[in-house]
């Protein structure tokens, strides 16, 4: 296992009353229950490593034209093109 990181956290005292009490209640060091609180708000956000490679979230596949080449078209382009279709214009 890695060495554990050690810092300095300033916190709320209120806040330290309320994870104090917490990690009472479920049988854990405050320490251990900070340490709890950020891996579940890691997971949650979907920042955990599954393993050694970071998983990067997946972005939405780009329209394709009709020849399979992506449409790389700005959005003002895409009105102009429109425009320059349409007969009427």
């Amino acid at each position: 296992m890695a060495p554990r990181k050690a810092f300095l956290l300033r916190i709320d005292p209120e806040l330290w009353r309320a994870i104090e009490a917490w990690a009472a209640d479920e049988l854990r060091s405050v320490n251990g229950q900070i340490e709890y609180l950020l891996g579940c708000a890691v997971k949650d956000a979907g920042r955990a490593r599954s393993s050694k490679t970071r998983e990067r979230p997946r972005r939405p596949p780009e329209e394709a034209e009709p020849d399979g080449r992506p449409d790389r078209r700005s959005s003002s382009e895409e009105e102009e093109g429109e425009a320059q279709d349409d007969p009427r214009a």
